[in-house]
């Protein structure tokens, strides 16, 4: 059961909660992308349904610190400022511009137009060019080797989230990082770490742009360089509860041939950053096949076998818990291109928040995605779209026995 939130509410959205044990909401990173976590989770609060544990990396931190660090009735309006301040240009797109006709082609050059800026400037109360750029200097500090300073996140994190409410246990928060010396994955976590800016910041530092951030005399980089996907913390979390899961990819798995080398380069980011969301998938529903076949099995053992130890490791994994997993993937546009997780434009931003939140609310639309799965069948995934057409594909459910 979730704690109760400082206005007294339940964080959970009281008696509209679905009967799960745990409501986890899962946060792929993706830069300028992340504005469709944004009207996600608004669909989601409209529904009541509010986490019990966010978990994200890199943008998805950031969102995953503005949820986690405010009241339930504030996290919309927080989220809305953290992405109005960071998608607001001080240029104006040129009148001639303005006054074309709103193709693909005119969205393509007005987008390429304010990522060229993002290049050049920066983006407000987000990160800022280094001045002077370490390429002119014969070495710098760790926290200085990049092209970006981002100071301004600091800023922007320490106005808009309440770091007291986030490390007061009311919402469980978990953000990945990678330690720069060792390579290895951590992640900072409100039940055994005391948040502050830097482990959000350090979640999202993603060389070259950005520089390594120091966290307790380490400095790390964006967690997505090993894994940009935190369904298997909670998967593997002890111990093990009914879990509802939505989790929100920001790069799809799945997409075109390239035809040419913006296009191949495009593709290689939705590849490296998709981090295989369907296969960990996969990975779950059978590891808790295998979890349920150790509960079957130890229930038939004799009392008398269940000091041996391999009887002991098995009743340590055996358990009967059931997961609903809810794929929420954003499917750019083809005009979006290679620029699309720096392209910071209000209009973009506008796009990807309305995509989220009408992605979320169809998938609320089907009340079993709400309904915990058969204890004998463990796992179901659901994976909502649309096609070509713009009508809703087929609901994708997947039930653990069928693997």
């Amino acid at each position: 059961m979730a704690a109760s939130a400082p206005d007294g509410t339940n964080g959970s959205g009281g008696g509209n909660r679905p009967p799960f044990e745990c409501i986890a909401l899962l946060l792929q990173g993706g830069g300028a992308l992340g504005s469709y976590q944004g009207g996600i989770y608004e669909a989601l609060a409209e529904s009541g349904i509010h986490p019990d544990w966010v978990a994200g990396i890199s943008i998805g931190a950031i969102n995953s610190a503005l949820i986690a660090g405010n009241a339930p009735g504030h996290r919309v309006e927080k989220l809305r400022a953290f992405w109005e301040s960071v998608s607001d240009s001080p240029f104006n797109i040129p009148s001639s511009l303005r006054a074309l006709p709103v193709t693909d082609d005119y969205h393509r050059t007005i987008n390429q137009l304010r990522a060229f800026e993002v290049l050049l400037f920066g983006t407000p109360h987000f990160f800022k060019p280094r001045i002077p750029h370490p390429m002119l200097l014969p070495s710098s500090p760790v926290d200085a080797v990049s092209h970006y300073d981002i100071a301004p996140l600091r800023a922007t994190l320490l106005e808009l989230v309440d770091f007291d409410l986030l490390n007061s246990g009311s919402t469980r928060l978990s953000v990945g990082a990678v330690n720069v010396k060792t390579g290895n994955f951590v992640s900072f976590d409100n039940t055994t770490h005391r948040i502050a800016p830097e482990h959000i910041m350090a979640s999202g530092s993603l060389p070259p742009g950005f520089p390594a951030t120091e966290v307790d005399g380490e400095y790390f980089w964006d967690g997505g360089l090993v894994s940009n996907t935190p369904l298997q913390w909670v998967f593997d979390e002890r111990p093990r509860r009914d879990t509802l899961a939505f989790q929100v990819d920001l790069w799809s798995a799945r997409g075109d041939l390239p035809r040419n080398l913006i296009d191949a380069e495009v593709r290689q980011k939705e590849i490296q950053f998709s981090s295989r969301t369907r296969a960990g998938t996969n990975h779950v529903k059978r590891a808790q096949r295998l979890r349920q076949a150790f509960t079957n099995v130890v229930r038939q053992l004799p009392a008398e076998m269940f000091d041996m130890e391999d009887v002991k490791l098995l009743r340590e994994e055996a358990d009967d818990k059931i997961f609903n997993i809810v794929h929420l993937i954003y499917r750019s546009a083809k005009y979006e291109g290679m620029a699309k997780d720096y392209e910071f434009s209000r209009r973009t931003m506008e796009e990807h928040w309305r995509a989220g939140y009408e992605d979320a609310a169809r998938a609320l639309k089907h009340p079993e995605v709400l309904q915990p799965a058969d204890r004998q069948k463990g796992v179901r995934t659901f994976d909502f779209g649309v096609n070509e057409q713009g009508a809703e594909e087929v609901v994708v459910e997947t039930h653990l026995r069928s693997l």
